[in-house]
């Protein structure tokens, strides 16, 4: 039968992304590093407000520029809103990064482990896939003393690991990276620092961040990056031009808004992180000091498969990776207190 697809595409895996069961109530679920805690009631109070009583406001198209969002992330984060753009998630960003930058055959790099999204969001565009590993210190083995690649993503906090990067290192790829460095900061908002000071400091610097963690608004859809406005110029040429809804617009709005709520939610999620990695420890795990809102660790036996299997029947959900240099771990959301007190006893039962 006569194939209507590119090869690559008939050729490639598509991305899989953690469980969501249907029955997500009964389950203690920490497996897509979900926050616990609802969005800023704020949030709720929006979209009720934007829906109104009869719906009509749905019946004409969003702002398509999303000028009122790029306003308020530009004045939270220090930036001239030409310098900012908004996105149906982080995803969609990171995905036109690559298709305004990278052609066929072109080098787009990551380090492995980290976002494996990237290679499929690479592949998708038939740019060509170059990766890198750790070494023990968590720094980039055999990465070139000038990348001549397009685009190089850097997860910082990394996932699925959620150690973070010193600053001076990353700078430091920033002047070795002939392209753009993508700093992608999914999980910024829970670590000691962020980049957001190199996106002014060198003209190929992109981060991008994410609503759907620290904001509570996975389901919602909504990610920013930040760069020079050349590059966010570029960026609104190749994207949807209706790429985020009205309800989202007026979630993120609220969202930011409130950062008083915001703060506290983060800081919950902090202090259960810490509480819960101390706490593994005592069972002889081995745990990677994370700044994210999640945990990588590696049981005693270092055999992550028969503790996700027996925390499963007992309908707790984490997150066992494929990838071989993974297996001997899991990545552990943090959840509220009490879903992680249950999570640690469920842990010393299964040894």
């Amino acid at each position: 039968m006569k194939s209507y697809l590119r090869p690559n595409i008939s050729a490639m895996q598509g991305y899989v992304p953690g469980l969501q069961p249907d029955d997500v109530s009964s389950w203690i679920k920490l497996n897509t590093n979900e926050n616990p805690y609802p969005p800023s009631p704020k949030v709720v109070e929006a979209i009720v407000s934007e829906i109104g009583s009869d719906g009509a406001s749905l019946r004409t198209y969003p702002s398509a520029s999303s000028q009122k969002l790029r306003e308020l992330a530009g004045k939270l984060y220090g930036f001239d809103p030409s310098w900012v753009i908004m996105a149906n998630g982080s995803d969609e960003v990171l995905n036109n990064l690559i298709r305004a930058c990278a052609g066929q055959g072109q080098d787009v790099g990551y380090v492995h482990p980290s976002y494996s999204y990237y290679s499929t969001l690479a592949e998708v565009q038939g740019a060509a896939v170059c990766s890198y590993g750790l070494n023990d210190a968590f720094r980039i083995e055999a990465f070139p003393e000038y990348y001549n690649g397009k685009v190089f993503f850097l997860t910082t906090p990394n996932s699925p690991l959620g150690f973070a990067f010193p600053l001076e290192y990353v700078e430091e790829l920033a002047g070795n990276c002939g392209g753009l460095l993508v700093i992608d900061e999914a999980y910024a908002d829970f670590a000691d620092q962020n980049a957001l000071e190199l996106v002014k400091k060198y003209e190929n610097v992109v981060v991008t961040r994410t609503l759907s963690k620290s904001y509570a608004l996975a389901g919602m859809r909504l990610g920013l990056a930040i760069a020079r406005p050349d590059i966010i110029a570029a960026l609104d040429k190749i994207r949807d031009h209706y790429n985020l809804d009205r309800l989202a617009q007026a979630a993120c709005c609220a969202a930011l808004l409130d950062q008083e709520y915001f703060q506290e939610s983060c800081r919950r999620i902090i202090a259960t992180r810490k509480w819960f990695s101390t706490k593994l420890a005592t069972l002889g795990y081995s745990v990677v000091p994370s700044q994210a809102n999640f945990v990588f660790a590696s049981p005693p036996d270092r055999n992550g498969s028969r503790v996700y299997d027996a925390l499963y029947d007992r309908r707790i959900l984490v997150r066992l990776l494929s990838d071989p240099l993974l297996t001997h771990g899991l990545r552990i959301s943090i959840g509220t207190d009490e879903q992680m007190e249950a999570t640690f006893a469920a842990l010393a039962e299964i040894g």
